[in-house]
């Protein structure tokens, strides 16, 4: 199916990365969804934070303890739990109409996302061959993106529609139910049962794989390296031991980066932007959700197909170096156009707005809806990432934006002098070359690395704690970003994310390993060296052709004897 790789490990692969589309889906749905339920329930602003908010408390309640789940249970069994959980939970959210059912309903689908894309990118990394895992990890965040564009489409789909919020909601649950049971038929990661001590199991799992007669040599480099590492308790994590330590700083600091380079934020604003740079509403609107969500598509397909060939450093130096560039830009155009954000959730009571507020959305002043849902659905909250980098606690911003009821607020507390075409069209480009840099760089790069460069008897644990610190940001990156952009203006906001994104690319740099074509036992060993704490990881890559052959040769002539 693709060269190199085995039709049924493509297969496998590609249903556990149906938990990437789910979990961007989910991330990009909140925004459109939350404007119905605004109209039913009649939210308070604080409210509204809470419901945008509790599926983040639930992915960090998850990434603390899923750990120790897909350790113990297994990366397939993960997977399998978090698909029924994302189903039960948007089960619980379709019958009732309460503001408590609906933060249950969130914070189960939270702890689903964020458990399955933990085990997820695990999973696909511990069965994929040496020289497609790249490709293969990636294509987790491929369908992320891809999720969030269908969020964002089906979030214009059903504005109209009475009661679309649970259209919406209800989507994911065949998608969800199709996984867990298709899991359930493909084999569990071959590394999990040797770290079980199930060697005669692995090995067939192997076998199907790699569609060959005879895995014993792949075994036998499993086995060998499992045996140093299943030692490894939750506290070796912070220790010295193997060069623990460095490798979980390098792995927190990169999820630091990707947080703190401003893409679920900024992009947010997208709307906001540009609007204030002079697009009228609804070309605005058009462009910032579906748009935006195009870009980043298209450019996650290049990065997944050549990540094998280019390395994931690579496209990681790429996608930093043109982020600061576009970041730049951005802000030096916003610095010569006055743009001013007042926040709409103070300028505007709850009475007020209910008086606005039809039973159902279909009396919304004309073409309204449409506007106030390109500054919600301002895209993609996401860098998780987030993933990743789910950002889904737009929260302050988010409210503020949903109780502006229609595009005459939201039009007031922007400038709106005559802005020069060239900066109008230089502001959208950048906004556009940032989300794409974003998108072959930390984006997807960022988990790639982060499933690799950790040991297989505590890969699970370490991801999760990595997992955390990102939700963690997110939640506080988020809940402060407005209250910081009214301080110093967005274009100084814009040159704080230039500075981190320079920060990242040094470390970057200086610190990750370059790791294509090598397995992940090749890596764990290289890791574990004492001279990487003295010398940077990046000189790795120059040593490892001549090293790691000789190594593994060792180790297996010691398991002959």
């Amino acid at each position: 199916l693709i060269s190199g790789c085995g039709t049924f490990t493509f297969l496998s692969s590609a249903v556990a990365a149906i938990s990437g589309l789910l979990m961007g889906y989910e991330l990009g749905l909140i925004s459109g969804a939350i404007l119905q339920m605004n109209s039913i329930l009649t939210l308070s602003c604080k409210e509204q934070e809470i419901v945008v908010s509790s599926l983040l408390f639930g992915a960090l309640f998850a990434s603390l303890t899923g750990g120790f789940l897909i350790d113990q249970f297994g990366r397939r069994l993960a997977i399998i739990i978090a698909s029924s959980l994302l189903v039960l939970g948007s089960l619980v959210l379709l019958p009732y109409e309460s503001y408590g059912v609906l933060i249950v309903g969130r914070i189960a689908i939270g702890i689903s996302i964020s458990l399955s894309s933990i085990a997820t990118c695990v999973y696909i990394a511990e069965i994929a061959p040496q020289h497609r895992r790249g490709l293969l990890v990636s294509l987790n965040e491929l369908m992320i993106v891809i999720g969030i564009l269908f969020a964002y489409i089906s979030n214009y789909a059903f504005a109209r529609v009475s009661h679309g919020w649970k259209y919406m909601f209800g989507f994911v649950i065949p998608l969800g139910a199709l996984q867990a049971i298709a899991m359930y038929f493909l084999p569990p990661s071959p590394r999990f049962l040797v770290m079980k001590n199930n060697d005669e199991a692995a090995k067939k799992v192997l076998e199907r794989l790699r569609e060959t007669s005879d895995a014993t040599k792949e075994l036998t480099v499993i086995k060998s390296s499992l045996k140093d590492e299943h030692q490894y308790s939750f506290l070796d994590l912070f220790r010295s031991k193997n060069n623990m330590r460095a490798r979980m700083l390098v792995g927190l600091t990169l999820v630091f980066f990707v947080q703190t380079t401003g893409q679920p934020n900024i992009l947010f604003y997208a709307s906001t932007v540009l609007k204030s740079v002079g697009f009228q509403s609804n070309e605005a609107a058009s462009l910032a959700s579906t748009g935006v969500g195009v870009v980043k598509v298209v450019s996650t397909v290049p990065a997944t197909v050549f990540v094998d060939q280019v390395g994931s450093k690579t496209f990681l130096c790429i996608g930093s170096s043109v982020m600061a560039v576009s970041l730049v830009t951005m802000g030096l155009v916003n610095h010569n156009i006055h743009v001013n954000f007042t926040s709409v959730c103070r300028s505007q009571s709850p009475e007020e707005f209910s008086l606005q507020r039809p039973g159902n959305l279909t009396g919304v002043t004309n073409g309204s809806l449409e506007d106030l849902f390109a500054s919600m659905a301002s895209p993609e909250r996401l860098s998780f990432d987030a993933q990743r980098s789910p950002g889904v606690a737009r929260t302050g911003e988010l409210n503020r934006t949903a109780l502006a009821g229609g595009k005459s607020t939201t039009e007031s507390h922007v400038g709106t002098e005559e802005v020069p075409v060239v900066l109008k069209w230089l502001s959208l480009a950048s906004l556009l070359v940032y989300v794409a840099a974003f998108s072959i760089g930390l984006g997807p790069m960022s988990w790639l690395v982060l499933s690799e460069i950790f040991p297989g008897g505590i890969r699970g644990r370490a991801m999760a704690l990595t997992s955390s610190m990102n939700w963690g940001i997110n939640l506080l990156i988020s809940l402060t970003f407005l209250t910081v952009t009214e301080l110093i203006g967005l274009s100084w906001v814009c040159f704080i994310y230039t500075i981190m994104s320079l920060a990242s690319l040094v470390f970057v740099i200086v610190f990750i390993p370059e790791t294509k074509g090598c397995s992940l036992e090749q890596i764990s060993m290289e890791l574990a060296k004492q001279k990487y704490v003295k010398t940077p990881l990046c000189w790795m890559s120059q040593r490892r052709e001549t090293l790691v052959p000789v190594e593994l040769a060792k180790r297996e002539k010691e398991q002959l004897y």
